[in-house]
């Protein structure tokens, strides 16, 4: 099956004091996604079911990021997570780092329609 890759978004979100990983993941996600449209299932004609969603996550503590928690961001098609080391911990005076974390959705279809 050819699978291709049509678009790539990139997002940045922050737990700014709870040093929620996970939470700071989905607010990447939202980053990415909620300022696109991405419509591009309807210009191969596939149905949105068929994404095929390739997620990164870059956190400090990769292993704090609960993926299964995340799956409702996505509205449509198949995510699959990874989470590897990256973004940042800023720390604070007076308690828990900030966290920032970065992430890269990636949509792709199998080309050869069913």
């Amino acid at each position: 099956m050819p699978i291709h890759r049509v678009l790539t978004e990139f997002g940045m979100g922050t737990s700014l004091r709870r040093q929620d990983y996970t939470q700071a993941a989905r607010r990447a996600l939202q980053d990415a996604l909620w300022r696109n449209s991405i419509n591009v299932a309807e210009l191969f004609g596939f149905p949105k079911e068929a994404m095929q969603i390739d997620v990164q996550i870059a956190v400090q503590q990769p292993d704090q990021v609960d993926t299964s928690a995340l799956c409702d961001v996505f509205p449509y098609g198949t995510p699959r997570f990874e989470v590897v080391r990256g973004g940042l911990d800023i720390p604070r005076p007076d308690g828990n780092p900030t966290v920032i974390a970065n992430v890269a959705i990636s949509v792709s279809f199998d080309m050869v329609p069913a």
